[in-house]
């Protein structure tokens, strides 16, 4: 081996190493879609407590976001739908969690800035947002919502990068109209 890599351009060797090193590789997860069962996860909060998804199933409806950035334009519109809605997710049985790789720090900030009444979540290492098989999309995190009812199954999806006030919005009208 060692006077094959002797030999090779450092650009193959690199490609050789790469593709036997994708042979041992874990299949990409799919994106969670209706009818799965919520992955079980627990993070971190904006106040620092635990937030474990197991406690929820039952007991609530669980409107799950993943955003890119706190305080970003998109980001910030659909936090704000959620929080304008708040009452009526609340009403209708449900909780909402926001999630992104945003330190505790920074939403706690983010929280504060903009008065939003509902949990989100540090996924600092991303391994949240890889559970449920959210994408990049233009080089950064994925924007999805997902709707858990109480059987712990997910029953509704919403994907849309830049329309991030539609999230709350188709969730919480789904909600409104079908979840058990």
């Amino acid at each position: 081996m060692r006077q094959i890599f002797g030999k090779m351009p450092l650009f193959t060797s690199v490609v050789f190493m790469l593709l036997t090193a994708c042979g041992n590789a874990q299949p990409l997860r799919k994106n969670m879609a209706a009818g799965d069962p919520v992955p079980r996860f627990s993070l971190v909060d904006q106040d620092g407590k635990t937030f474990k998804v197991a406690d929820y199933i039952g007991k609530k409806v669980m409107v799950i976001y993943f955003y890119p950035k706190d305080e970003s334009m998109v980001c910030t519109k659909e936090a704000c739908a959620f929080r304008d809605s708040f009452n009526e997710f609340t009403k209708a049985g449900a909780i909402v969690v926001g999630i992104n790789a945003g330190t505790v720090a920074s939403h706690k900030t983010f929280q504060q800035h903009y008065k939003l009444p509902f949990i989100l979540l540090s996924d600092p290492d991303n391994k949240v947002y890889t559970m449920f098989g959210v994408k990049t999309s233009m080089f950064m995190p994925g924007r999805e919502t997902f709707v858990v009812n109480l059987k712990g199954k997910i029953v509704y999806t919403h994907t849309a990068m830049l329309q991030g006030k539609a999230h709350a919005d188709d969730a919480l009208e789904f909600i409104k109209k079908s979840v058990d």
